[in-house]
């Protein structure tokens, strides 16, 4: 949930904000419009997360959407969100968050134009390859930096907030007045407010992260409700106020014309001190790449251990306990979307697939209840809190593919590609000999560049690594190393 867990949740709290504002107003049409879709945002996402808290206590593993949608579902259907997940949702979020670092980085730079392609890309690349090289040396540097690059993300959203309520005392809320906020040249379509939500919907997406770590969290039965209570409308609060603070101060062309929307409003009403907005930004979106690939090698764990992903993903480094190979692939994967994307529709791109995911899991919920219906839930939710998201649902997804096509019809082609894989790496036991040479000859090559083993002990399941197998050869994980 954001704001709660620091590895997870920081990532979100900060980051989001600061990307997403320019493309909510650009999609509702209107400043009005606009902060309707950030409160109504955040009312989905604590919709979700009480559907999430009740599969977190029922459904007790580590893994998110992926353990629940592999339990309810079966094997295909966990694999190919773990699929969406490794090549889409993880490295194109992360391609998002290092762009965003790399144009507020630039921006000062290049006061007066948008800051070049390349130059916004290389920098984006080596930011992704430093904090990859961190997350590879040492758990406790990434926790470190994670922890005190947080005080970025807090001194900017707060500093935002407050110089923009000092604008509003001093009577500077005309754009906020209900004639002039509700007043727009053109009036939005309903694809394009599903738009709007879709990059709204960035910004909020760390609610479901407390999930991916449910067997390390105390009595979930009582922390998890407790952390979507206090967090969701603690930054549905957060969010609305800092677009409050934006419109204090800026046009809405002013905005819309920004590529570093928080850059502008500090130069406008900071002075000489403006300097600080554009440091404390990147300070939040370094903390979140760092943050993003701290988290993304559980999923590869989970995925490994279910024998959905190469058991080289589910290795660390025999003397740092770090997860290089899964972090390998998270910043290959990331820098192949830095050099073909565009951050505005690299959120769309990402946020479908994210709901795409969500939904899929919410259903599983009711499929859970119909199928078990004497399982003993801890949190049991009423069926109108998964009905009314399942709806919503629909509805924005169902919007969003008719009014981009193209961006949120190739993230649904790539996930449909997973079906292929599944069955040839899954499903398929009897593989020729010569195959399974061949994974073990790159397993072994792997280990011997990563200098990565098996842990000891299972962190999730305290299973003895012996009885680990490879679901996808059958075979044990260890015969096909040695």
């Amino acid at each position: 949930m954001p704001c709660i867990n620091s590895e997870g949740n920081g990532n979100i709290i900060g980051s989001g904000i600061f990307i997403s504002p320019k493309g909510v107003l650009e999609h509702s049409g209107s400043v009005g419009v606009a902060l309707v879709v950030w409160v109504m945002g955040g009312c989905i996402a604590a919709l979700g997360s009480l559907c999430y808290a009740e599969l977190g206590v029922t459904i007790p593993k580590s893994g998110g959407d992926y353990s629940y949608v592999t339990e309810i579902f079966g094997g295909l259907m966990g694999f190919l969100l773990l699929w969406s997940a490794v090549l889409i949702m993880y490295p194109t979020t992360l391609a998002v968050i290092a762009l965003t670092f790399s144009n507020y980085v630039l921006q000062p730079v290049f006061p007066d134009c948008v800051p070049p392609y390349m130059a916004t890309r290389m920098l984006s690349a080596v930011c992704l390859l430093l904090l990859t090289w961190v997350n590879c040396s040492s758990v406790r540097m990434a926790t470190r930096i994670q922890d005190v690059f947080t005080v970025g993300k807090l001194m900017a959203l707060g500093l935002i907030i407050v110089v923009g309520l000092v604008q509003i005392c001093k009577g500077n809320y005309e754009a906020l007045t209900p004639q002039v906020a509700f007043s727009m040249e053109r009036t939005p379509t309903v694809g394009q407010i599903a738009l709007a939500f879709l990059q709204a919907s960035f910004a909020f997406s760390g609610w479901n992260f407390l999930n991916y770590v449910t067997e390390e969290v105390v009595e979930p039965r009582r922390n998890l409700p407790r952390a979507i209570y206090i967090s969701i409308p603690l930054v549905t609060v957060v969010y609305t106020l800092t677009n409050i603070a934006y419109f204090s101060s800026m046009s809405p062309e002013e905005l819309l014309s920004s590529n570093a929307v928080a850059v502008t409003f500090g130069e406008k009403l900071l002075g000489m001190f403006s300097v600080i907005m554009p440091i404390s930004v990147a300070l939040s979106t370094f903390g979140g790449i760092n943050g993003y690939l701290f988290t993304s090698s559980r999923l590869c764990f989970s995925g490994a251990r279910e024998g959905h992903l190469p058991s080289l993903l589910a290795m660390i480094h025999y003397k740092n306990c770090t997860p290089i190979p899964a972090l390998l692939v998270c910043c290959a994967a990331t820098i192949v979307i830095l050099c073909i994307g565009e951050t505005h529709n690299l959120i769309n791109y990402v946020s479908f697939i994210n709901y795409l995911s969500y939904g899929v899991t919410i259903a599983g919920l009711l499929y859970h209840r119909w199928k078990k219906p004497n399982l003993y839930r801890p949190i049991k939710v009423s069926l109108l809190v998964p009905l009314s998201y399942l709806l919503f649902w629909v509805l924005l997804l169902g919007f969003s593919l008719y009014s981009e096509p193209v961006v949120c019809g190739v993230g649904l082609v790539i996930m449909l590609t997973g079906v292929p894989v599944y069955f040839l790496g899954v499903h398929w036991k009897e593989k020729p000999k010569c195959i399974y040479k061949f994974i073990e000859r790159a397993t072994y090559v792997g280990q011997r560049l990563c200098f990565v083993v098996f842990p000891q002990i299972d962190p999730i399941e305290n299973e003895d690594p012996a009885e680990w197998t490879d679901r996808s050869s059958g075979r044990s994980s260890f015969a096909a190393n040695s």
